[in-house]
């Protein structure tokens, strides 16, 4: 017999509670945010949340449940939107039965008789990040196809007080922007149709009080893990009520439910604090590291990467390559990756994409000797791949035009020269399955890089249908069979840049690719706004060339050091050029990336609340007996004396000795902090609260300061 269904089920995590309301129809969040002590009862909360209706409002408003419905009377967007030729539309689900797991979790099953549904959302707490994990699963009850329109992950109500949206903006070589809008009457939304996470609309929220900081203040943060279209709303409405609601983005007719075939939303990741917006951000840092970083990679120390793209780009030689990989195991390297242009036909982006077979005018002898000089350097091999992407010059196309998506009757679409495979497509699976063992099998390649540089901008398959649901499904599918087949390689999620940056890539990559952009000032903001979500080891982050290739603005090694050894630290110019002095620098700063690694690859971030002309965080350790700290200074100060660096973070009560370890030859224009604080022990209290008066400094450097408990 089954349970009886509660009016409340709470559930608690180190940090936060959620209480889900059972008592109507729909089930509701009733109340989720800090931890609830015993004596709070759902009743008493649900006594706080009496609401009084306005004159000439309905008298019963809808509730904003997990999915919200038409059948309901709800006047803003419904959580699911199904029909049958147009007819039984009208969700108006009855709540079932409830099952509280042993991992923290509600399972919440809802059957509706109208449109012949059932709904099951799950909705939980992970204990020690404190990460809210819902979604909704849909299911055809009826015996005919089920149109489905929309099927969002579990909409979360917002308090009035939260006012503000922190979003997410950019274009390649831009990535991860953020942008802040005033909340409205009305609804903000973003939306992505580019077939892929995309630059220009992450798939992340934040919605903030009007004077939330990074250390200080309530804050909501949702995330979407999904690698495919979305849609980001957050709304209010005329009564003053708010909601949000993340979920997957279908072309018209993109998904039908067979009787009896179910749909899962994607994952809804929320974080809430009132400790402010680096706190929000450690609640995903440490979901990430606790749940999506794969137990193969747990202790695994991250390795220093040379890229060849922007030291070669096209022109390849063999005797080249490795000229360069002497050069990058001299100052430290630990995998040295061959990026695009080794394949059959590659002479430039125009050709060979698909036919992935060593070129053997370029290596006769295949990888091998190749590889044997990189590990005979003390270095791991790593190879670049874009296997969704086809070139129409190339071998695969010409053999199988019919392997690409399309638009029919519109004419196809190229976008850097490539058109996109159908990964639906059973055979083009096997193909690109098979290509890519076959090389993993064949050479010792310990890491891959997977590019995808377009959008898919015509979804369509054989039979004309939209397909963007199921190829990011398929391409999940592909990344699991060679993961399973070689699990101890590496894979890198690039996207032209961060084009692809995702909890669900997660699931079957171990780093990504942040930005095509090596400017190290831009960096400084596109690193800012990816660690919003994710954490440094996880940050693809190169010290390019001296003139950015892509910018053209001129940068020091100190800089452009000093910016890429907060992530995964790589190096992505062409070392074979480099005088002396640059490559001296460049030694020491992959030495120090190597001393501190540990602490940046586990410490708990940081970011300091600064004026427009400035950029500054720290990493601390989760004991806090040791800290790195970095201040940049990206443009001139409007003041002659600069202002305090507040080491936010530290434990208040301890002694800490207080170094400048980066650049190796600090200067200011006089005499300052820099000539007295190396090997002075301050207290946690005075280095919080007092703080540290910076030095004057030129534009575009930095300084890095290294905290161990005395």
């Amino acid at each position: 017999m089954p349970k009886a269904i509660q009016p409340f089920y709470t559930v608690h995590s180190r940090l936060s509670s959620l209480v889900l309301d059972c008592r109507g129809t729909a089930p509701a969040i009733l109340y989720w945010g800090a931890r609830l002590g015993e004596g709070t009862s759902p009743d008493m909360l649900a006594l706080l949340a009496t609401q009084q209706e306005a004159p000439a409002c309905p008298p019963e408003q809808a509730p904003i449940s997990l999915s919200p419905e038409l059948g309901a009377g709800f006047q803003g967007n419904p959580g699911i939107q199904v029909h049958r030729q147009g007819l039984q539309w009208a969700v108006s689900a009855q709540v079932e039965s409830v099952i509280q797991g042993h991992n923290n979790d509600l399972t919440v099953v809802s059957v509706c008789a109208g449109t012949q549904i059932r709904i099951t959302h799950s909705i939980g707490l992970d204990i020690d990040s404190d990460m809210l994990v819902a979604s909704t699963e849909l299911c055809n009850l009826g015996d005919s196809n089920l149109w489905v329109e929309q099927c969002n992950a579990p909409s979360i109500p917002l308090p009035m007080d939260h006012n503000k949206i922190l979003g997410f903006q950019g274009r390649w070589a831009n990535e991860f922007q953020r942008h802040s809008v005033d909340r409205f009457m009305g609804s903000y939304v973003r939306e992505n149709r580019s077939g892929r996470t995309s630059h220009d609309s992450f798939p992340g929220v934040i919605i903030h009080t009007e004077y939330c900081t990074e250390n200080a203040g309530h804050a909501y943060g949702l995330h979407l893990g999904w690698s495919g279209n979305h849609r980001i709303r957050v709304e209010e409405q005329f009564v003053g009520l708010a909601y949000a609601q993340l979920g997957e983005l279908f072309f018209p007719g993109e998904l039908s439910l067979e009787p009896g075939e179910s749909y899962r939303s994607p994952i809804l990741y929320g974080a809430s604090t009132e400790r402010g917006l680096s706190a929000l951000s450690g609640c995903f840092h440490r979901y990430i590291r606790s749940q999506l970083t794969d137990a193969r990679m747990a202790g695994k120390s991250k390795s220093v990467h040379f890229n060849t793209w922007e030291a070669m780009y096209f022109d390849l030689s063999l005797q080249r390559l490795q000229a360069l990989a002497d050069c990058a195991a001299e100052v430290g390297t630990e995998r040295f990756v061959l990026d695009d242009g080794w394949f059959k036909n590659r002479k430039s982006d125009r050709a060979g994409l698909g036919d992935w077979f060593v070129d053997q005018d370029i290596f006769p002898d295949g990888l091998g000797p190749l590889i044997d000089h990189v590990k005979a350097r003390g270095m791991e091999f790593g190879l670049w791949i874009e296997p969704e992407m086809v070139n129409p010059d190339s071998d695969l196309y010409r053999d199988h035009p019919d392997w690409v998506l399309s638009a029919e009757p519109a004419p196809l679409i190229l976008a850097r020269n490539q058109l996109v495979l159908d990964l639906t497509r059973t055979e083009v699976q096997s193909y690109l399955f098979d290509c890519i063992d076959r090389l993993l099998s064949q050479y010792p390649i310990g890491y891959l890089k997977w590019d995808m540089n377009r959008v898919i901008n015509q979804p369509g398959n054989a039979q004309g249908r939209a397909v963007t649901h199921y190829q990011t499904l398929a391409l999940y599918d592909l990344l699991a069979r060679i993961r399973k087949a070689h699990p101890l390689v590496e894979i890198e999620s690039c996207s032209s840049g961060g084009g692809r940056a995702d909890f669900g890539i997660l699931t079957y990559t171990d780093r990504i690719w942040t930005s095509d952009s090596n400017d190290a000032l831009d960096r400084l903001a596109i690193q800012k706004g990816f660690s919003m979500f994710f954490p440094a080891e996880l940050m693809g982050a190169h010290v390019g060339p001296k003139d950015c290739h892509i910018t053209g603005r001129s940068i020091s090694m100190a800089t452009r050091a000093g910016v890429a050894m907060f992530g995964d630290m790589g190096i992505e110019a062409n070392l074979l050029d480099m005088d002396a002095e640059e490559k001296a620098e460049l030694t020491a700063a992959v030495a120090l990336h190597k001393q501190h690694r540990q602490l940046i690859h586990t410490g708990d971030l940081v970011r300091l609340d600064t004026q427009q002309f400035e950029n500054s965080f720290g990493i601390v350790a989760a004991d806090r007996q040791e800290a790195l700290f970095s201040y940049a200074l990206l443009a001139s100060s409007p003041n002659t004396t600069t202002g305090r660096l507040h080491f936010r973070g530290l434990d208040a009560n301890r002694l800490y000795t207080v170094n400048i370890i980066w650049p190796l030859q600090p200067s200011s224009s006089s005499a300052s902090i820099l000539d007295i604080i190396n090997g002075s022990v301050i207290s946690g209290d005075g280095l919080i609260n007092a703080g540290l008066q910076l030095p004057i400094m030129q534009p575009e450097t930095l300084l890095i300061f290294h905290l161990q408990q005395s």
